[in-house]
């Protein structure tokens, strides 16, 4: 097997902008461009392979002709028709809706199988005072959050932070949280589109119709009564020539970033894939049969039989893969690691 790189889709989205082609060199539509999705195998967009023999497959046609050669031994049953993680970039030009996210059972009873989503973002770049709404005041009930948006003053309900660049933050969920604007960040999730307005800003869509809002929904599914999360701070594992910083451990990926000044090497082992995605610099990634190279914005993946692999270049990486968190706390103790240390990837 050999790394596949993949055609990015994008979506137009009413808080769209351009800097996925100004800051990312991305060849885009016209229109305000709000998502690029970079590696997906939904209902709503598959991503073709554009490199080596799987060339012009969608993901998922490759998955089923190449099984746990992609996926690994460990992937489970499903995944093999269903790919688990859906990974983006937004660029958040005007605000999003404040919205939510079901969890799995409730996406399943309620949205035809469906799945849900918890998410995370990595700020690659913000303007100045940029912020997000991340959660709901701890003291604010179902009852009062209701009439809240019924009396028009949800805002003093929500908790807001500011982001800059490199800042990470994870969204289980049922956390309510938005983009107030000028921000372009990479999203690793849960394979979904499931998503619960709350609030829209008044705004209509192209039908000149004010977007839908699914108040009932978000109400059942929101987590009322949370202490306010934090950035996520993350365990930072130096070594020759490159760190290595665990950010997110939860049940539906890991998600860590690469600091890369010259080499990082490591191998698949056939257990699971590994995607990577270049954030800064540029990067060579050489394996057996030969070698690709990744710019920044693009996104590649690591089937789980690819072997030793090779990456070089001065460049910074987010990679993600599914794997037990206890099976890395497991890993981490075994290495010396304290629980106060583990304690810094958010999820574990």
């Amino acid at each position: 097997m050999y790394p596949l790189k993949f055609a990015p889709l994008y979506k137009e989205k009413i808080w769209g902008g351009r800097r996925l082609e100004t800051k990312l060199n991305k060849e885009l539509l016209e229109g305000k461009i709000g998502e690029s999705w970079e590696i997906a195998a939904h209902e709503k967009g598959s991503s073709k392979i554009i490199n080596g023999r799987l060339a012009g497959k969608t993901l998922i046609e490759a998955i089923q002709e190449e099984k746990e050669k992609i996926l690994g031994n460990t992937a489970k049953k499903e995944y093999y028709n269903k790919f688990p993680l859906l990974i983006k970039i937004l660029d958040a030009n005007d605000k999003l809706s404040v919205q939510v996210h079901p969890d799995d059972n409730y996406a399943n009873k309620h949205e035809n199988g469906e799945l849900g989503k918890t998410e995370m973002w990595y700020i690659i770049d913000a303007q100045e005072d940029a912020q997000l709404v991340y959660g709901v005041k701890a003291d604010i009930d179902k009852e009062e959050f209701a009439n809240s948006i019924k009396d028009g003053r949800l805002d003093e309900n929500l908790i807001k932070i500011k982001v800059e660049r490199g800042d990470v933050i994870f969204i289980p969920s049922g956390t309510v949280h938005t983009i107030e604007g000028g921000i372009l960040l990479a999203e690793i999730q849960q394979n979904s589109d499931t998503t619960y307005r709350v609030y829209d800003w008044n705004r209509v869509g192209k039908d000149g119709n004010e977007r839908d809002l699914h108040i009932d929904k978000a109400l059942d599914v929101i987590s009322f009564g949370e202490e306010a999360k934090k950035k996520v701070q993350g365990l930072e594992i130096k070594k020759e020539g490159y760190i290595r910083k665990i950010l997110v451990a939860c049940p539906y990926f890991i998600t860590e970033t690469l600091d890369i000044e010259e080499v990082y090497a490591d191998k698949t082992n056939g257990s699971r894939f590994y995607i990577l995605m270049a954030l800064e610099g540029a990067a060579k990634i050489s394996y057996e049969s030969g070698s690709i190279n990744l710019s920044t914005g693009e996104t590649t993946l690591l089937p789980a039989t690819l072997g030793r692999y090779k990456i070089e270049g001065n460049c910074k990486l987010i990679r993600s893969y599914i794997q037990k968190p206890i099976k890395l706390k497991e890993e981490l103790e075994a290495a010396g690691y304290s629980l106060d240390d583990i304690a810094k990837i958010e999820g574990l």
